[in-house]
């Protein structure tokens, strides 16, 4: 048989509750050439039970928990497409998702790594995204040192992309996607399909924003990361530098509020170890 085009991973943990809505939403592309690999990271809910319907329509892998990041690595390094696409199992693809990024590459050869707009939904009721959600286009580094502007459930790549960049980073238990992109961004191009192809179902409780606090704690490390690259343009490090200050100091202010006065002073000598 030959290889599929698109390779789709879907990372999931006790997710039954949403998961088929997901798989079946894949399952009903118009562009058919796909492979879609479920990988269960230790589930122990009803996931397994449900995965046996879908043995003939997926490949399931299961392996014990480890975070959603080993399990989407896990899922790359079984995946057999030239192309690479994500979902997160409480998302939903529209029917034209991959049929329209693959007309963008198939438009732009010299693309890498795409990305669509995006539908919202907390707890049942569509919202608006602020405006500094904003998603973009082309070299968006910059954009993305304050927050994470790629939804993985949108994103498509060639391989080679994570040839050139790795993968997810495994020691992240949040921020992992976020990341990624700060890594990428500064060798790619991104291109933004202005329409929104995804719905991003929010607000259950099983979600890391919901488990972890301060997530800008991971997002400074991932600034840190990527200023002691060698490769980080002038230009990036001097705007990588100012998020970073800024970040540190509502962690800083953060901490003493709470009383932890050891954090609030790592935060505050972070600043001047990176300036």
């Amino acid at each position: 048989m030959s290889c599929p085009i698109v390779s789709v991973i879907v990372p999931t943990y006790n997710r039954a509750y949403c998961l088929k809505e997901c798989l079946d939403a894949i399952l009903q592309q118009k562009f058919s050439d796909l492979e879609l690999i479920v990988v269960d990271d230790g589930s122990e809910d009803e996931t397994p039970l449900l995965l046996e319907s879908y043995k003939k329509k997926a490949i399931i892998i299961r392996q014990e928990n480890q975070g959603v990041s080993c399990a989407r690595n896990t899922g790359i390094s079984h995946a057999k497409g030239m192309y690479l696409a994500f979902c997160d199992s409480d998302d939903l693809w529209l029917p034209q998702k991959l049929q329209k990024q693959m007309a963008l590459f198939k438009e732009e050869p010299s693309a890498v790594v795409c990305h669509t707009d995006e539908i919202w939904i907390r707890n049942g009721v569509r919202v608006n995204p602020c405006k500094h959600h904003e998603k973009a286009s082309g070299w968006i580094f910059e954009k993305s040192l304050e927050l994470c502007l790629v939804s993985p459930s949108s994103v498509m790549m060639h391989r080679q992309f994570f040839e050139v960049v790795g993968n997810f980073d495994v020691s992240l238990p949040a921020c992992e996607d976020y990341d990624l992109w700060l890594r990428s961004s500064q060798i790619f191009p991104f291109y933004f399909i202005h329409e929104p192809l995804i719905v991003k179902r929010g607000g259950h409780e099983d979600q890391l924003s919901h488990k972890y606090w301060g997530m800008d704690r991971f997002r400074v490390a991932s600034i840190i990361r990527c200023l002691n690259s060698p490769n980080i343009s002038q230009e990036n490090r001097e705007k990588a530098l100012v998020v970073l200050k800024k970040k540190c100091t509502i962690l800083a202010n953060g901490a003493e509020k709470r009383g932890n006065h050891n954090l609030a002073k790592e935060y505050q000598e972070l600043i001047g170890k990176q300036c």
